[in-house]
């Protein structure tokens, strides 16, 4: 008969070992899943990174809106030659006719020359490339078909250099449609970051800014130097009037800007016309250096990518970017100083 023993208790030791063992193992699980889901991001974590992406979709507005401008020139000279094709067609059309009342005013009287009937051929443009061909005409004939001719050639050049405009047309329009492409990803981007914020955060954020913007506004300090001229005195004061208008990348005011749609609007209210973008901006006047700025000049930062007002004492008046308002700033937080330019007048 087998026997049967008995089984043998853990003992309270082994016990213990193994609870503690267990409740590690759990501990460790809890914390390699707390290590797995990242911690949510502060207001001050999401604004840099949401401040960043502006003054990149800032840098590709500026872009855009150069090509956007080279587009709106390109149509300009495009509708030009169109007209100046249409009008020298007519003009040539003209000079055909008069070679035709030349053809039937001898055609009445007994004939047709010879060398006036072979230009009246189907092929009368080669024909005026034989140039013995106007020896046999009379002199008032030759007159006409020589201009004829030079006409011909004028509006083959201005049909070539048409055809040329419209493909860079077509290259700035593909341009366009990139910049715009990459301003709207960094704008997407930045809207992502800011729905990880609950709305009460938002309206935080937003606040802060525009606290930020109006105490900027109201401590500044300009000093009392002398403007760069009249017209940077005229274009910085309609600039003040805008103090706390919303940045709108495109927009060209009066109640909303991008930089450099402040300082074109503001030198217009001066009656000065700037070109359109940071880039072109920068050929509108004379390059200086920061220690001749004067209020009224252009001020430009970052590579180009930014444009702003000097307004005295250190201090520039400009619309910073998507987000903010137009505001007072000091230069020592505006990044990379470039250059001044200064507008004659």
């Amino acid at each position: 008969m087998a026997s049967h023993r008995r089984l043998k208790q853990p003992s309270r030791t082994r016990v213990t070992v193994l609870t503690v063992t267990a409740a590690a193992a759990v501990a460790l699980t809890a914390q390699s899943g707390a290590q797995a889901a990242p911690a949510k991001p502060s207001i001050d974590e999401v604004k840099s990174k949401v401040d960043k992406l502006h003054h990149e979709a800032e840098e590709a507005t500026e872009q855009y809106n150069l090509a956007d401008e080279r587009r709106g020139t390109l149509q300009k000279e495009i509708g030009n030659l169109q007209d100046k094709v249409a009008r020298g067609q007519q003009e040539l059309n003209t000079l055909r006719d008069q070679i035709g009342s030349v053809a039937s005013a001898q055609y009445r009287s007994g004939g047709i020359d010879p060398a006036l009937q072979l230009f009246l051929s189907a092929d009368p443009d080669t024909y005026l490339d034989k140039a013995s061909a106007i020896d046999q005409l009379s002199a008032q004939q030759a007159d006409v078909l020589t201009s004829i001719q030079a006409k011909q050639r004028t509006l083959a050049q201005e049909r070539a250099e048409a055809t040329t405009k419209l493909a860079d047309l077509e290259d700035v329009r593909k341009t366009l449609g990139a910049k715009k492409k990459k301003f709207q990803g960094k704008l997407a981007e930045a809207r992502q970051l800011l729905n990880t914020l609950t709305a009460a955060e938002r309206a935080k954020m937003e606040e802060k800014e525009q606290r930020a913007s109006r105490a900027a506004s109201e401590r500044v300090d300009l000093g009392n130097e002398a403007p760069a001229s009249g017209f940077g005195a005229a274009a910085l004061s309609a600039a003040a009037t805008r103090v706390g208008m919303p940045y709108a990348s495109g927009h060209e005011g009066p109640s909303s800007f991008d930089c450099s749609g402040l300082t074109q609007w503001s030198y217009r209210q001066a009656g000065v016309r700037l070109t359109r973008t940071t880039y072109t901006q920068q050929n509108d006047g004379t390059k200086i250096g920061r220690s001749q700025l004067k209020p009224g000049d252009l001020v430009f930062f970052n590579g180009l990518q930014h444009v702003g007002l000097y307004a005295g004492n250190n201090t520039v008046l400009h619309a910073p970017y998507s987000g903010a308002y137009v505001r007072y700033e000091s230069m020592n937080t505006m990044g990379s100083f470039q250059f001044g330019v200064r507008i004659a007048g």
